[in-house]
């Protein structure tokens, strides 16, 4: 008698190769690079709303309105300066001023000229599409001499 032999279990088909190592190196450098891209924009978000919420200093100055303009290429703001005489006839000291409320703004643009006391806030580190000063006007009165 004649012994069979079993018939021969066919191999499975090889598996399709995964990604190359370069395509996997590739493709976490880019998570990696998106992740870090993302962290920057929130940081940098994060540190704008804080700095534009947190005040440096604070007060008062009081003077003559000598010129309030609307400036900027892309982001408008009002900049201004205040003539401060101490002394008539002595040199004014000039504080210069950002104003970033239209409603401010129109205060202001009706006290051209006239002796006004302005309330402001002091914000340091900031690009200058927030403004071209540090100082923010956030309201003005008309004050006699």
């Amino acid at each position: 008698m004649a012994t069979e032999k079993p018939a021969p279990i066919p191999a499975p088909p090889p598996e399709p190769a995964g990604p190359s190592r370069l395509a996997r190196f590739a493709r976490s450098v880019r998570n990696y690079l998106i992740l870090f891209c993302v962290l920057a924009i929130g940081l940098a978000a994060l540190y704008l709303f804080l700095a534009t919420r947190w005040t440096y200093s604070s007060g008062e100055r009081a003077g003559y309105v000598q010129k309030f303009s609307k400036k900027g290429w892309v982001c408008k703001t009002w900049e201004g300066e205040i003539a401060m005489a101490n002394l008539p006839g002595a040199m004014p000291e000039v504080f210069p001023f950002t104003v970033r409320e239209e409603a401010v703004a129109a205060q202001i643009n009706t006290q051209l000229g006239a002796r006004v006391v302005v309330s402001y806030e002091q914000h340091l580190g900031l690009p200058s599409c927030f403004g071209e000063t540090s100082y923010w006007v956030t309201s003005a009165r008309r004050v006699e001499p």
